[in-house]
């Protein structure tokens, strides 16, 4: 069966947006609205629910941010649902979200990452409809340097587009301007050179790999939750929809590097990278556990993998962001002198 795709956004579309896991607290708000009018100035119409508080830890109780989402993704007139932020708890949505409704319903945009990826990757796993993996609504202002492209190109793109991406130059280490005091932020600076590697061979100038497979991944911390669940059945989907064979990507949001070994572990003792051609990991934004690097822990739990792993890529909470479609065909390509990150979306 094919993926499904959402139908490319236009202006005067309609974006909704909600916090399926954490709200937006008060000194954010104007961040918040900023980002709105951002969206507005660019034709499309967005509606915002009413799961947004963010005096908790979560916007609402689960029932109703449940009930929220799944409205939103069922409802023919919203064609994206755009959430502020991912979270801590959004696991607590799966067992409430009709996902029937959401797979007979026309495919509508999820876009997000962090805690989102704990719903996003059910949702492309049980239903087949693609969603997309890049910058959060309150970043969405904010330039992505080529040769990556923000989530709107992605989700604009005409249906059977091949969306064209490669490596950052630079990616952002170090503190950043806080949105509660430059709510009206438009830039990221980009200050650390960087390279996507190989494991195995980060070093070595002739590390070369081309490898292609359907994109599925997110972030390690909550995407590790999922094997032994009804909604991290990535067998089931690689034999409905993905004979070709997966890229699977993770990335490190704060786990220290022994429990990023011990998740990634998980992982592969679950099988998930048994159906794998390669594995992608983002530039991780963990801390090491002493003298035990997050590079120790890739080569820990996944150094004997007979197939490429990939590292340090544009991906997660280290700015900037490739924008990645679960579902799409990828092909990722390494060479001495570039590193290219094409999608299929057919």
């Amino acid at each position: 069966m094919s993926i499904r795709y959402p139908a490319p956004l236009q202006p005067g579309d309609r974006i909704a947006v909600t916090s399926p896991s954490c709200g937006v607290g008060s000194q954010l708000r104007p961040r918040l609205e900023f980002c709105i009018k951002y969206l507005r100035d660019l034709g499309y119409e967005v509606v915002v629910g009413d799961c947004m508080d963010g005096a908790g830890v979560t916007s609402a109780p689960a029932p109703d941010r449940a009930a929220e989402l799944t409205t939103m993704l069922v409802d023919p007139a919203i064609r994206a649902v755009v959430p502020p932020w991912g979270g801590e708890l959004a696991i607590d949505l799966l067992p409430l979200l009709d996902f029937e409704a959401i797979g007979a319903a026309q495919p509508t945009w999820l876009v997000g990452y962090s805690d989102l990826t704990t719903v996003m990757v059910p949702l492309t796993l049980l239903t087949g409809i693609a969603t997309l993996h890049g910058s959060n609504l309150m970043d969405t202002p904010c330039a992505v340097p080529e040769p990556l492209m923000p989530w709107l190109a992605a989700a604009t793109a005409p249906a059977g587009s091949t969306l064209r991406q490669g490596a950052a130059r630079a990616y952002r280490s170090g503190r950043h301007k806080h949105y509660a005091f430059h709510p009206r932020a438009q830039e990221m600076t980009f200050n650390t050179p960087g390279r996507w590697k190989l494991l195995g061979a980060p070093g070595e100038p002739a590390a070369q790999v081309s490898v292609t497979g359907r994109l599925i991944g997110g972030c390690l911390e909550t995407i590790s939750m999922l094997p032994g669940t009804p909604y991290g059945d990535v067998a089931g989907f690689v034999l409905e929809h993905a004979p070709e064979g997966l890229l699977f990507y993770v990335e490190v949001a704060e786990a220290e590097a022994v429990a990023a070994a011990r998740m990634l572990h998980h992982l592969r003792l679950a099988g998930w990278f048994g159906h794998a051609n390669a594995v992608l990991v983002g530039r991780s934004a963990g801390p090491p556990s002493g003298h035990f690097s997050q590079h120790d822990a890739l080569v820990h739990a996944l150094g004997e993998l007979p197939i490429p792993v990939l590292y340090d890529l544009d991906l997660g909470h280290i700015p900037p962001q490739l924008a990645i479609v679960n579902g799409a065909v990828g092909t990722v390509e390494l060479t001495p002198a570039a590193a290219t990150f094409v999608q299929c979306l057919s």
